[in-house]
């Protein structure tokens, strides 16, 4: 097969252990998947959960033990930081059940779903969608993802993040509104998964602004940390 323009390359993530990385076909995130998060911005409750995406080509991927640079984004200035879990899908399907979710999940990282706050917050006031707010170039940091086998008790690990050694959001994935596996039943229902999806699944409270100069340090336990340094 030709191409009139060459392909673009294809966004990986380096995999603890591997010599390969770990393709990325698509990127979802779970909007306001912790209570407290949710009250911070102004909802509460176990509303039915809804989703967002990211290009595939959003990924900052930084491989282990190294800090990535994020070149702080235009149109903006309210960088929000927000620490995930994300789980890496390595066997598609659509309806999946819940029970058996588990399946399809290759491994997990720490990552963090970075918001342009102001752009998000003005596409909401006008009923826009808020792509804009979300979707933007090295929006989507990631660290190596580790197989799941090797972090069994990830469903009530401890999640957090400093910036400049101070601590911004720290709480347990075990607060998730929609669990893992819930998580993956209700997405398969909207999408065919396809191996090489990432699932961002949501974040806890303390999100707060960045600036030009700062060091961010997102962890989940029993996984690689994540460096991320805005210039």
């Amino acid at each position: 097969m030709s191409f009139v323009l060459p392909p673009p390359a294809i966004p990986s993530i380096a995999v603890t252990g591997a010599v390969g990385r770990f393709a990325v076909h698509r990127i979802y995130c779970v909007g306001r998947n912790y209570e407290e998060h949710a009250k911070e911005m102004g909802h509460t409750g176990r509303e039915p959960p809804f989703f967002f995406m990211k290009p595939a080509d959003a990924v900052l991927a930084a491989d282990a033990g190294q800090a990535v640079d994020m070149p702080y984004p235009a149109l903006t200035s309210n960088l929000h930081h927000e620490v995930e879990l994300v789980v890496a899908i390595g066997i598609g399907g659509s309806n999946i059940r819940a029970a058996d979710a588990h399946r399809h999940i290759y491994g997990y990282a720490v990552g963090l779903d970075m918001t342009r706050r102001d752009l998000q917050n003005d596409m909401k006031k006008q009923g826009r969608p808020w792509c804009i707010g979300k979707g933007f170039e090295h929006s989507a940091p990631i660290g190596p993802i580790t197989p799941a086998a090797q972090v069994p008790g990830v469903e009530a690990a401890d999640i957090a993040l400093t910036v400049n050694g101070t601590g911004r959001q720290r709480s347990s994935v075990a607060k998730l509104i929609w669990n893992i596996a819930e998580t993956i039943e209700q997405l398969s229902v909207a999408w065919t998964l396809q191996p090489g999806d990432l699932i961002f699944t949501g974040t806890p409270e303390g999100v707060g602004a960045v600036v030009r100069g700062d060091v961010l340090y997102a962890t989940v336990e029993g996984l690689e940390p994540l460096t991320v340094r805005v210039v």
